[in-house]
């Protein structure tokens, strides 16, 4: 009769820990798309910088849009600014959620963040960007339009990382303190 009390006991705590990592995973995700969000927005003022400097001639996420919406995607349409810029947001927290769970648990994370965002930009903007016809491979387009968008991605990867970082209070820029340490220091906190 222990042995079948002491499975019911090992199920729960099986259960609890499922349910918690499921709970750990969803906070990932939900601090990677802030992160992203908020990163996305670090990013638009590279980009908004880059058009006033006249390095490059219109945003990208609204050639993007142009290239999807009906009719020529050299004429302007109605809406595209909006719906880029949302689409750019959009595309922005859905990539930071996944890397909050990509991420999640790794020292590090800025160096990661750094590279994963340069992943974005050349599998974009060398890949699926021009087959949409909405932007120049990156061999043909703009020097100052891809300078702009590299050091962009740049900026979103160093934010998205260093937003997840702060969010996320078991990891940190910092060293790692051993938990021994940490446990001493908040009882001596405590006392």
């Amino acid at each position: 009769m222990s042995g079948e009390a002491g499975g019911r006991t090992s199920l729960r705590r099986f259960a609890a820990g499922a349910a918690g990592s499921r709970s750990g995973m969803i906070r990932e995700l939900v601090n990677g798309a802030v992160s992203g969000t908020l990163a996305t927005a670090a990013m638009s003022t590279v980009m908004v910088a880059g058009e006033k400097a006249g390095l490059m001639r219109g945003q990208p996420p609204k050639h993007i849009v142009r290239g999807l919406l009906p009719g020529s995607e050299r004429r302007p349409k109605k809406g595209e600014g909006v719906l880029g810029a949302v689409a750019h947001v959009g595309f922005g927290a859905a990539s930071g959620a996944l890397f909050g769970l990509l991420a999640r648990k790794r020292r590090g994370r800025l160096p990661l963040g750094v590279g994963y965002a340069l992943a974005i930009w050349v599998v974009s903007y060398a890949g699926w960007a021009p087959r949409l016809s909405a932007l120049p491979p990156l061999a043909r387009d703009e020097p100052g339009r891809q300078g702009v968008m590299a050091v962009g991605h740049v900026v979103y990867g160093a934010t998205l990382a260093f937003l997840l970082n702060r969010l996320d209070p078991g990891e940190s820029i910092a060293p790692a303190v051993p938990a021994e340490t940490r446990q001493m220091a908040s009882q001596g906190a405590a006392s």
